[in-house]
């Protein structure tokens, strides 16, 4: 082309060294542009039940369609919930063993302490199900759900500190800018609802520690991914997304034409640009228009009969509670979202941890086993994995002075406890083990990278083989170092 025509003028001027490094290989880019425009603007919306994943994917048959995370913020204690031995009860108030600390790297907020005195679980427990799994009195309701859920008692993280940890559980690395969870699920498997994101995210405040840890929206975040597999908050309240709603003046018909017509100059700028971000902002208007009538349905509980509502104990009718966002989360599965999240905030018992846990575990104990009951009562639960997870553990070993009411338990990350439930898994049983101090590993170690790649295996995905160029890198969910799925907790 002529360097001093107009036009290949016009079209450097706008080319940035990262459109042109980004978009080098613009011929796929066309293939899908032309794809898009060969769609009908308006039938878009509606015309397809499906919004396609990889072409590759699944790599096997699945035992899983989608996935529900309960996400535990701030670092649920498993020496009061679900690892209680007996030698802590024997040893209570003495000095953990140096033999059992070791060296193990501790946070600021008890690194200098004079004394690590053992505190046994708050309450006693008792052996529940088949198998005799051992669950806090805290969690009554949990105890009734024994056979259906899968404690993996091994789990284990270098992360010390919040953020680098539940970044860490949520996208595969400590540092911020990686996909989430939810994020590699949508890009790989795409939607079966074409009138709801495939990952949304809800977030709510418990009653054990006020504030909890702040919960970023990256966590939901599609990092390196194409933006249209990002998830969406779902807030409380008249707005549960927002900006959703039409302005004052503006009707149905009217947003509509607007969108069309964005939509055209949308398509000129990509067809101009090759800009993969411009494609996916169309997809995020046409999604939201849509979202305009399927939220206030999804939101709209009056439907649900007085006995589930019930199940899910009182504070379902709160919007915003973990239970009404338990609730929604079954509503949301049901109409098949690839994945749903749930944040629950306050876990963080460094001090008072005698007043807020049992708090937080009234928070969260019926609505989780009403909601693994409704799951299976609705023939749900067989093709949905359920994941309750925590970024770390809490120490056998008390944080401030033993018995002093503001005692706490500190962050704990070289063995803590996490459960599965639903499709792919076996229920009614426990994998791995801990030393009679709660403290170390003595059995079937399970890192972050393996349980991301069981959740993965479990949605039909080979992990090793899933992967997205960046920064030079086909970068896995389950990072660059040695990951296994596992096999044994497996159906």
């Amino acid at each position: 082309m002529d360097p001093f025509d107009p036009q290949f003028r016009h079209h450097l001027t706008h080319l940035t060294r990262r459109t042109f490094l980004g978009q080098s290989a613009r011929g796929i880019g066309g293939i899908a542009l032309g794809a898009l425009l060969a769609q009908d603007r308006v039938s878009a919306a509606a015309a397809s039940t499906r919004a396609p994943g990889m072409a590759a994917l699944p790599h096997f048959a699945p035992k899983a369609k989608r996935v529900l995370c309960l996400f535990q913020s701030g670092g649920l204690s498993h020496v009061d919930l679900f690892d209680d031995k007996p030698m802590l009860h024997r040893h209570a108030g003495l000095e953990i063993p140096a033999s059992i600390k070791g060296n193990q790297r501790l946070t600021g907020m008890t690194s200098n302490q004079s004394a690590y005195p053992v505190v046994p679980p708050l309450r006693p427990g008792k052996r529940c199900g088949a198998h005799g799994t051992w669950i806090s009195d805290l969690l009554p309701n949990l105890q009734t759900i024994a056979d259906d859920i899968c404690l993996v008692k091994s789990l284990h993280t270098e992360a010390i500190n919040h953020d680098p940890a539940i970044t860490y559980l949520n996208t595969g690395n400590q540092l911020p800018g990686y996909a989430s969870m939810g994020a590699w699920a949508s890009y790989g498997l795409g939607s079966e609802n074409q009138n709801l994101p495939a990952f949304i995210a809800m977030v709510s405040q418990g009653t054990g520690k006020n504030p909890g840890q702040p919960i970023f929206s990256r966590l939901w975040g599609s990092g390196f991914l194409p933006a249209s597999h990002q998830g969406v908050g779902l807030r409380p309240g008249a707005n549960p997304v927002l900006y959703l709603n039409n302005p004052p003046g503006v009707d149905r018909a009217q947003r509509r034409a607007m969108l069309d017509d964005l939509a055209a100059l949308n398509h000129a700028r990509a067809a101009e640009l090759g800009d993969p971000e411009t494609v996916a902002r169309i997809d995020a208007y046409e999604m939201a228009f849509r979202m305009q009538t399927s939220v206030p349905e999804l939101t709209d509980i009056r439907g649900e009969s007085a006995e589930t509502l019930e199940a899910y104990g009182p504070e379902v009718h709160k919007p915003g509670t973990y239970a009404a966002n338990c609730l929604l989360a079954r509503r949301l599965l049901e109409r098949n979202v690839r994945f749903v999240q749930l944040f629950h905030r306050g876990w963080d018992q460094h001090i008072a941890i005698a007043r807020q846990l049992p708090n937080q575990c009234r928070d969260i104990d019926q609505p989780t086993a009403a909601l693994i009951k409704d799951l299976k009562q609705r023939g749900l639960l067989a093709d949905t994995l359920v994941l309750f997870a925590t970024e770390f553990g809490r120490t056998v070993f008390s944080q401030g002075k033993l018995g002093d009411p503001g005692m706490g338990r500190d962050h704990h990350g070289r063995a803590f406890t996490v459960w599965l439930a639903g499709g792919g898994i076996r229920g009614g049983m426990e994998y791995g083990a801990t030393d009679d101090f709660c403290y170390n590993i003595t059995e079937n170690p399970v890192h972050l990278r393996d349980l991301h790649a069981t959740v993965l295996h479990c949605l039909g995905i080979d992990h090793a083989r899933f992967t997205h160029k960046f920064r030079g890198l086909n970068v896995r969910l389950t990072g660059v170092e040695e990951a296994h799925v596992v096999k044994a907790i497996l159906a």
